[in-house]
Order: structure tokens, then C-alpha cells, then sequence
């Protein structure tokens, strides 16, 4: 078995399942861009897989949301004509919709990579929700274990835009633990900046009231 988890905690808890689990958080470099760590995720869950042996591999969240290696190495794996399949699990939008109690069918939802909008600047329905992953690390392509939003002034200028500076979002981040809450950070578009934000931070902005 091999994993990538958030945290020591969880690490523990998969390696109880099997004694034998594997990490896969060493083939980061702090600094280097996080594709080629993720080539490197893909060589490693591939390699046992071509030797003809059963291989898990671990998420944190959902294996198939914000996750490049798991995609890859399922599509890689089938391209060489060999069995895999993707598990569905739980993702940070999924708990915050329970956390925040937002219906994502009430008014919509538009989801976007941070930096990925910032680059794009999709036409945005200011009357539906925005959820904006990993805007803790914002214009960095980089891996990190800090926040590094070198973007964020760029990305506020951009909302405040389409909302007001006055809009309230909410800086969003999901407990890994049972019985610990989540971090809920409602703020102004205008009071958003790199100490608000953590490196797994989501950022939740509510639709537009209407009239």
C-alpha cells in the first residue's frame, strides 16, 4: 500500500490498516514544481503494478479531486491494458457544504483552482457561490509547506471587482479529526490577505444578494 496523507495522525491510521504502507510525501521537494513530484508519485505506484502485484494507493480527501497522480496513474495503468479503478472519498467542498451549510443547488456553484481562475478569468455569475481551491498558495507552482499566495493582492483586486470590497467570504479549511472543528474564517474581500490564509485554505465567496 502507498500513501499521501495531510497529516502524522493519518499516516498512522493507514499504515494500522497494512504494516507494509509506503509514503509518497518524500518524492516532494520543497521548492520544485509539483509535477514533477507527481511524475515521480505515478513511477512509484506503476512500477509494483507492472510487476504484476495488487497496489492501493492512498489519498487524503477524494483520490480524484486535486489529486494529478491518482488520475494519471489509473489512466497510465489502463492505457497498458492493466486493471484500475478510482474509489470516491470525501473532499474539502464536500465538507464545506456541511460545514457552512451551503446547498450548492440553492443558487449554483462555480468551482475553480485558484490560480488557475487568476490566469483565466472565467466570466464569473456573481449570483451564484464561488469556491476557489488552494488559494493559500496562489500563483506558486511550487511545493510548499507555508503559504505562499504571492497572487493574493491580485486575486482580491479581482473580486473585489466583480463583489465590493465589503463582500464577506469565508476562508474555509476541513478538519482531518473527529471532534475538531473546522477553521471558519468569515472576513471582508478587503481584510483577505496572506495571514488569513493557510496552505490547504479553500475560499468560499456567497452570491451576490440580489436587488
Amino acid at each position: 500500500m502507498l500513501c499521501l496523507v495531510a497529516d502524522p495522525v493519518a499516516a498512522e491510521r493507514v499504515a494500522a490498516l497494512n504494516p507494509a504502507t509506503r509514503s509518497l510525501a518524500g518524492l516532494y521537494a520543497e521548492g520544485a514544481p509539483r509535477e514533477e513530484a507527481y511524475e515521480r508519485m505515478v513511477a512509484e505506484i506503476l512500477a509494483p503494478v507492472r510487476a504484476g502485484r495488487r497496489v492501493c494507493a492512498v489519498f487524503y480527501g477524494h483520490p480524484g479531486v486535486f489529486v494529478a497522480p491518482g488520475h494519471a496513474a489509473v489512466a497510465a495503468a489502463r492505457r497498458e491494458g492493466l486493471p484500475a479503478r478510482m474509489l470516491p472519498g470525501v473532499s474539502a467542498e464536500d465538507c464545506l457544504f456541511a460545514d457552512l451549510g451551503v446547498d450548492p443547488a440553492r443558487d449554483g456553484c462555480q468551482t475553480y483552482e485558484a490560480s488557475a481562475f487568476l490566469r483565466r478569468r472565467p466570466r464569473v455569475e456573481t449570483s451564484a457561490a464561488l469556491v476557489l481551491w488552494q488559494v493559500g498558495v496562489v500563483g506558486s507552482r511550487e511545493h510548499a509547506n507555508a503559504p505562499d499566495p504571492r497572487e493574493l493582492p491580485r486575486l482580491v483586486s479581482l473580486l473585489a471587482g466583480l463583489y465590493g470590497e465589503g463582500h464577506e467570504a469565508v476562508v474555509y479549511q476541513a478538519s482531518p479529526y473527529p471532534g475538531v472543528p473546522p477553521l471558519v474564517r468569515r472576513l471582508r474581500l478587503a481584510e483577505l490577505d496572506a495571514a488569513a490564509v493557510t496552505p490547504l485554505a479553500t475560499l468560499y465567496v456567497p452570491p451576490q444578494a440580489s436587488g
